[in-house]
């Protein structure tokens, strides 16, 4: 039995899955997993969304034993997972409208409550959201509100690919400073997206105080599911959102570097990951090797215009300014960890309804 892992595959920063434990392997690497996005979809090669669902309610159906119904925002993951007639999907899925998955969830979650109480039954399957920035942080933005003030029995988990990719990579509330998207052009004296715009919809969540919020990204698929795990052990709101670069949309040079550019996300702090319960943060993914973020931008068509020989560099050091600010602020370096007060996690339980 290994009790800490120390060792890595070569060149990586990656735990060697054939080497540990075959208990702190994924649920990918077992053959009894659920499959419940299996083969036949119709996902970009590279794509990180189809990647992050797989794994995210793969590891929901083995925390729940199977009792699992999805509702999908429209976005690239229904389109490319549901093409009529067709379906990729291998569990109870609905697809909603843009912007009311977060409703449709907290209804579905009323309706199974009731029914397993008319019918005596012990089990009451439990309900996943889901849905991509732009259906998320923007279109639904009202409906998931309200679903955490209800701190309703629904766990919305967000792939974040940061822009509106499936109807042409339009800028979202996502989408972070001077990105190049269709909307946002590398043109005038600010390229690209807008600065002090946007929303960060983890913190926003936290500021409901409902029981759980988590990031992750494709580049720690480990940590993925093991919070999504920890998240249908609680009952009410719960909120996670996941790292899914989009290797057309964001312009990598290649559909093979989609994981590599997660792990830059987090290693540059670009993309700070931890988790949090009842508004306050309990955990954060340390830094293990802090990268400059050109390194990150470097590898992205649409960061071209800060990494050529014409780039600004007062736009270059306000980027790394702002993944500095990130490590200070999560405390991402170091070996602090973040301290809880039981106090007021107990009264936020006591203030919210179970």
């Amino acid at each position: 039995m290994l009790d800490k892992i120390n060792f890595y595959q070569t060149g990586s920063n990656t735990v060697g899955n054939r080497l540990i434990n075959p208990s702190m392997r994924t649920e990918q690497a077992s053959v009894d997993r659920p499959n419940s996005l299996t083969c036949g979809h119709r996902a970009c090669q590279g794509c990180g969304e189809a990647l992050g669902a797989r794994y995210a309610i793969d590891a929901a159906m083995k925390a729940t034993s199977g009792q699992i119904m999805v509702v999908n925002a429209t976005g690239c993951l229904e389109v490319f997972s549901t093409p009529y007639p067709e379906s990729a999907w291998r569990l109870p899925w609905i697809h909603s409208l843009f912007g009311n998955t977060a409703a449709v969830g907290s209804g579905l979650a009323a309706a199974a409550k009731v029914r397993a109480e008319l019918n005596g039954d012990s089990v009451t399957p439990r309900i996943i959201a889901q849905g991509g920035d732009g259906g998320t942080t923007d279109i639904g933005m009202g409906c998931l509100s309200g679903m955490f003030d209800r701190n309703d029995d629904v766990l919305y988990i967000c792939y974040d690919n940061e822009a509106y990719m499936n109807t042409g990579v339009q800028r979202s509330s996502a989408t972070p400073p001077a990105a190049r998207t269709a909307t946002t052009m590398p043109v005038g004296e600010e390229p690209g997206s807008d600065w002090g715009k946007g929303k960060d919809v983890p913190l926003i969540a936290m500021a409901h105080g409902i029981p759980y919020v988590a990031t992750a990204t494709i580049a720690d698929l480990r940590d993925l599911e093991t919070k999504v795990a920890k998240a249908m052990s609680f009952h009410g709101a719960r909120y996670i959102s996941i790292l899914v670069p989009c290797p057309l949309g964001w312009g990598l040079k290649s559909s093979a570097l989609t994981v590599t550019a997660a792990r830059l996300a987090m290693e540059t702090g670009f993309y700070p990951v931890y988790e949090a319960e009842y508004g306050q943060i309990t955990s954060v993914r340390k830094i293990r090797q802090k990268q400059p973020v050109i390194n990150y931008l470097q590898i992205q068509r649409r960061y071209a215009h800060l990494t050529g020989k014409k780039a600004d560099p007062n736009v270059l050091a306000r980027l790394q300014a702002m993944c500095d600010a990130n490590i200070e602020h999560f405390g991402l370096l170091g070996d602090e960890a973040p301290q809880l007060n039981p106090a007021a996690i107990q009264a936020y339980e006591r203030s919210k309804k179970v």
